[in-house]
């Protein structure tokens, strides 16, 4: 089956074609450009949209904006192809891609989302439980110094184990249903309705 996996959640979108398991083609993108990156895609793997199985899609926790916009993506495609579309946990994605480390979103205000014991939370990175393993993703690298003084490894900031890469998306993409159905994973309110209140 050919799948068409991405994320938008962090600052740097992934997108990647998957056939049965083997990634045919991935790149690093921009949440608004994650269609065209996907189309070229396609293009390189011979293929056109009909002939795509399965979206997955991240579902976050991660940037308001960028979720939306990787949701919009994913509920517009699956509903117009008729495919159904598999919601997945970008920091379960990020872990698939180092398993036995811990990810680390950067979740703005001064807090990070984590994914503890199989858990996502969303906390001040002072309240990260520290041990002396393997911390990745775009907050781990922003609050470095703050994992490395408790005793956590935080891989150089170019290390690929930071990038939520789609492939992995895919490998995850296990309960897929009606794309109208995937719904974000915030962890917080959204800025909007904080002012609101």
């Amino acid at each position: 089956m050919l799948t068409l996996a991405f994320d938008t959640a962090t600052d740097v979108a992934t997108v990647a074609l998957v056939r049965d398991g083997e990634a045919l083609g991935e790149r690093r993108s921009r949440a608004v450009s994650v269609l065209a990156d996907a189309d070229e895609l396609l293009r390189i793997a011979k293929a056109g949209p009909a002939d795509l199985g399965l979206l997955a899609v991240g579902v976050g926790p991660g940037s308001f904006t960028g979720l939306r916009i990787g949701l919009a993506a994913a509920r517009g495609l699956g509903i117009a192809l008729e495919i159904l579309v598999a919601g997945v946990s970008t920091l379960e994605a990020l872990a698939a891609g180092a398993p036995a480390a811990v990810p680390v979103i950067d979740a703005r205000r001064r807090e990070v989302f984590a994914l503890l014991d199989g858990v996502p939370r969303c906390l001040a990175p002072s309240d990260l439980p520290i041990e002396p393993r393997d911390y990745i993703g775009d907050g781990a690298v922003r609050y470095r110094t703050v994992i490395e003084q408790g005793g956590g490894i935080v891989p150089p900031d170019d290390d690929d184990r930071h990038v939520p890469w789609a492939r992995h998306h895919a490998q995850l993409a296990h309960d897929a249903g009606p794309a109208e159905l995937v719904e974000p994973v915030y962890l917080r309110v959204p800025d909007v309705d904080r002012a609101a209140a």
